[in-house]
Order: C-alpha cells, then structure tokens, then sequence
C-alpha cells in the first residue's frame, strides 16, 4: 500500500519538520536530503512496526492502518534507530510512542496561541521572523529560485521545495495567523483588509498543498502584507 501523500504532508506540517522524540529540537532540514526529499530517509518511522518481526508489529492491523498518519511519528534518523532497536522495544511502547507524538504536535500547534503584544511594532519583528523564513525557502527552492530555473523538471529540486512547504512555509504561516489572531487590535481600520487577505491566503495555500483545492483557488501572497510588515 505505502504511506500516501496525505499522510506525509499532514505529519511533516504537523510536526513542523522537528523530530517528534520527547526532548529532541532537531529540525530535520531539507538541506539534510542529499539527493532525495527528507522524507524518502526513513525518518517517518511507524509506531506500530511495519513487519513482522519489527518492533511493536500489530498483526491485527491492516496494510493501510500500519501507513495512516496515525501509525506514523516524525523522528530523526538517530532516535528512528533508538526506537526501532530490539533490545529497546519494552521501553518505546506504542503508547509512549502516541503520547511523544501528541505532546510535539500540541507544542507545535499552541506554542504561540496566548502569546500577546504591547505594541504593533513588536508584533511586525515576531512576524517578520516567520514571513524571511518563508522568503528564504521559496528564493532557494521555489519555481521561480535560480535552482529551479538552471534545472527544470529535475525531481530532486521539486522534492526539495515540496519539503519546504511543508516543514517551513505551512507551519511559519500557521505561526502567522495564530499570532495575528491574538493580535489584531494592533493594527489600524485600513490594515485590517491586508492582514484579512494575508490569513485567507493562508487558509487556501494549506489547503491546496494538502490536495483539497486546485492552485488556481489559492489567494496569491499579498505583496501588501509584506510591506506592511516590513515597511518597503
């Protein structure tokens, strides 16, 4: 059956890209696929094995119960190897496993929820932090990147701006509107129509990496908010 595209875009934009092992901060980063997509290394490990023999194989599931996205956890490759090691089987149960999982995508979806600003321009400098990530992975990888351009319909740099979006750009816009959303007192009656473009945009581009709309239904990036943020 294999782990389908939906179930690798939710886990690595739910993860935000970050190994999901308790303690671990380590961004698996596209940088780190030396030839192929991050998440062709292995580090999309199964909670319950994949085969017979492997550790904490259900013989009770079915083909595609073992590669849904509730059977995968984001790890990377040294705690991959820790958890899948025999001897260590008794100690990463399945539901240590799940709670590892569950802690690390709750983190990564409430980390900024409550957080609040005094001022407007604090909030811009939290922003922009997000908005130059998102600008560096779309110039190094995008369609329109040098990389792209000198080598088009290579698979390899399509792989790499797929990782991209989603362990950066979908999590740093999720980041985004959340912030905004306890925020958008700050900005004045006519921002309020920028800062509403921006958060549709984010609404539709999720959707649209996750298949649930066509490209064409995506509200392009408005330029707008960029300038707004960063005062161009």
């Amino acid at each position: 059956m294999g782990i389908t595209n939906k179930s690798i875009k939710l886990l690595w934009s739910n993860s935000a890209g970050i190994c999901s092992f308790r303690g671990c901060s380590e961004k698996l980063s596209v940088e780190d696929a030396a030839g192929v997509a991050p998440y062709t290394l292995g580090e999309m490990a199964h909670i319950k094995g994949r085969k017979a023999g492997s550790n904490r194989y259900d013989q009770s599931q079915t083909d595609v119960e073992r590669d849904s996205y509730e059977n995968l956890i984001l790890l990377c490759p040294n705690h991959h190897t820790l958890i899948d090691k025999p001897e260590n089987e008794l100690e990463y149960t399945v539901d240590l496993l799940r709670e590892m999982k569950s802690e690390h995508e709750k983190y990564i979806s409430n980390r900024l929820a409550q957080e609040k600003f005094e001022n407007v321009e604090q909030l811009k400098d939290r922003i922009s932090i997000y908005l130059s990530e998102n600008r560096q992975a779309w110039e190094q990888y995008g369609p329109l990147s040098d990389n792209a351009q000198r080598n088009p319909n290579n698979d390899q740099i399509y792989a790499l701006w797929t990782s991209a979006r989603l362990s950066t750009i979908v999590p740093n816009n999720r980041e985004i509107a959340k912030v905004l959303q306890e925020n958008r007192n700050l900005f004045s009656r006519l921002e309020q129509r920028v800062v509403s473009r921006f958060t549709t945009h984010v609404e539709s581009y999720e959707k649209w990496v996750n298949d649930e709309i066509p490209y064409q239904a995506v509200l392009r990036f408005p330029s707008d908010f960029d300038e707004l943020v960063f005062g161009n």
